[in-house]
This record gives C-alpha cells, structure tokens and sequence, in this order.
C-alpha cells in the first residue's frame, strides 16, 4: 500500500532488525562495536556484519539518512556532520580534479565559497552563471564539465528553480546534477523524481528543525550515494550519532511544521506587500495555494533605517541561520552571504537594505505586528 508524505515521515519502509524492539531508536552513543571472535570480525570485512567504528557507520546516521531518502522517493541517503559536508560529498561522488562544475550564480555564500575557493585549490573548477537564462547554462558547459548545481529556492532571493529544465539540460549533455532542496524541504519539493540526480539538505535547518543540531543529509542514486558514503568516511564528514539521533526526532514533526509555518509565511509576505516601508518583497505565491516555503525577504525602503529595524523587532532574534520553530531575521550581507565579492552581491541585490526572514510557528498575526511596528520605529524623519 503507497503512503502518504505525512505517513512516511513516522514509517519509512526498512526492515527492523534490532534485536530489542524499541518504538524510537536507542542512541548508539558508542565509537566502536564490538565481535565476539576473529571470524565475526572477519564477517564484517566482508559485507557480513553491519558495524564496525562509528566513522565508518552507525545506526543513527543510517536511520536519518534512510529517512529522508524515503520522503524525497530517492533509493539511498547518507548523513553527515553538516549541510556543506553533504555538499561536498555530493560534489566528489562525480567530479574530480581537472573537471568542471557549472553553478547557479545566486548560491548560499558558504556554497559559493566552497565552490570557489575550497574546490579551487583541489583542482576542480567552476562557472557561476544565472540559472534563470538556461541558454547561458548551456554555452557556460566546456567538455571537462561533469555536474550541474543549484538550488531549488534560493537563498536569500527565493528564486524558484525550473528543475525540469536543469533534468533537460543535463540530460542533453550527459551530466549530473545536483539540488540544494534545504528552503523547499521534501514536503514541498522532491527534486529525485523528476530526474534530479542528487538532492542534498543542510538538516540543520528544516529537517531537524528545531535550532539544536548541526547535521547535513544527501540523497539520490544508489552509485552515487554509494561513493559519496566512501568521501564521507575517509574524510571524516560523519555526524555523530547523538545528533543524528536529534534531528530523525525533529524530522518526524516535518509536515506539521511546514504546513504553519508555510502559511505563516505566506500571510506575512501579503501583509508586507501592502506596506509602503518595503521596497521589495521575495515570497514564491505562485507555486502552490499555500506558498512555497516559510521564508520571506525582503528589501527595506529608502525612508526605513536598517540598524532601527533591526534593534525594534521585539521578541524576534537575530539569527545567522534559519528554519528553527521561531521566527527570526537575518542579514545576508552580513552573515550567509558575507564571503561574496561586493560586486558579485551588488549584482545580485544583496545590499544592506536585505533582510531574510525564517517564519516560525507563532500566531501569524503576532508576526506581522512586530515587523509593522519595527518598520514604523525605524521611520527616518
């Protein structure tokens, strides 16, 4: 019998073997297993046994990456110790030195970053370009080129990605591809079924969604996870099994949470259209009736003084990062996005008068009152 996405959260399809039948899995809080004799050791060298050190492989990374593969519809997923970990896994599962990635040009800065610098050094090159002129995409491609990459909302701008296209384009040129689905999450977005060959999530962020752990999680095809689980190991990229643990816990609240906080975000984002203070709002109204992710930013008017809205937002924090139950704002400029050349942010629209804004699960009219309010104090007469 198919299941739902609400029910596959709670019961993914894998077989149970632990030997005591626990409803919520124990925390394999352990660096090490231990064997009984020299030939169950040898069992394991050989495929015959499950664990062996917790680098290598562990019951709760293993539940966390199962699980979200299942809500994605992927085959495989692997967890690791952060969402550019996973990116990074992804990334060397198919590219290597002397090849070629062609990038989204409007990246989380820490993407942008690792792309551009850290890859770099490591001999693999990429080209920046603005996904949203798939010519452009295509004339960027050279022959050592191996993998697309980009996101399906992106961050901070929210601009939606058309994944088919990406699928088209990759096909048409025998390449990978590979999704940042954090901002969209499985509930609203499942880049692998429609051809997307990898798909990966800063699980910091909705998967775990409560602001307590740091975890990344990727998902696709069984040879490509398969060699990412290899980068992983010998890299030392794995999420220890405590956090792990935490973040499958929040993972299971994932459909109640973005159902609130989607809405929430969809009524804000309305209620700052009508506001004469903003310049600008980024919310995707057009992808589903109840909105597309609960992010919203938004561009400050000329007559709104930023530092005054930013110290006027009463209960509201201050963030570097996003998606955890409450709402918070952040500063691109000055946080995600700060590694960026300033002619590259300029370009893109991240200025000093962008603000991104996680919506969280409060009454959304308690939201909206508080950034009303801060943008009437912060008001330059």
């Amino acid at each position: 019998m198919e299941k739902k996405f609400e029910t596959i959260l709670l019961h993914p399809n894998r077989e149970d073997k632990k030997p005591i039948k626990s409803k919520v899995t124990p925390i394999y809080q352990t660096s090490a297993f231990v064997f009984t004799d020299l030939e169950e050791l040898e069992d394991y060298y050989q495929g015959k046994g499950n664990y062996l050190y917790s680098r290598t492989g562990n019951p709760n990374p293993d539940e966390l990456g199962a699980a979200v593969a299942a809500i994605e519809g992927a085959p495989a997923g692997i967890a690791t110790s952060s969402g550019l970990s996973a990116i990074l896994a992804g990334v060397l599962a198919v590219v290597k030195s002397g090849e070629h990635i062609v990038a989204a040009d409007d990246l989380y800065g820490g993407s942008f970053f690792l792309l551009k610098e850290e890859l770099q050094n490591l001999g693999i090159e990429t080209t920046f370009v603005s996904f949203s002129e798939y010519q452009e995409v295509e004339r960027a491609i050279q022959p050592n080129t191996k993998l697309l990459y980009t996101e399906s909302i992106t961050n901070p701008l929210l601009r939606v990605e058309d994944l088919h296209q990406v699928v088209t384009l990759a096909k048409k040129h025998n390449l990978q591809t590979l999704v940042d689905n954090t901002f969209a999450t499985p509930f609203h977005s499942n880049p692998y079924t429609i051809g997307i060959d990898l798909v990966v999530h800063s699980a910091t962020k909705y998967i775990g969604g409560h602001s307590d752990v740091t975890a990344g999680v990727l998902v696709g095809r069984e040879d490509l996870i398969a060699k990412a689980r290899a980068k992983v190991v010998n890299l030392g990229a794995n999420v220890s099994p405590f956090e792990a643990w935490l973040t499958s816990r929040g993972l299971k609240t994932l459909a109640l949470r973005m159902k609130c906080q989607s809405e929430n975000a969809k009524q804000l984002a309305k209620a700052l259209l009508d506001n004469q203070n903003i310049e600008k709002v980024y919310y995707p109204f057009e992808q589903t009736n109840d909105g597309f992710g609960a992010i919203v930013t938004i561009k400050l008017g000329e007559e709104v003084d930023v530092d005054t809205f930013f110290k006027s937002l009463a209960w509201i924090k201050i963030a570097p990062t996003l998606a955890g139950v409450e709402t918070t704002v952040s500063h691109p400029l000055k946080t995600s996005h700060r590694a960026l050349p300033p002619e590259r942010s300029e370009a893109l629209g991240i200025t000093m008068e962008l603000v991104r804004i996680s919506v969280g699960i409060e009454h959304p009219a308690d939201i909206i009152n508080v950034f009303t309010e801060a943008l009437n104090n912060a008001l330059n007469e």
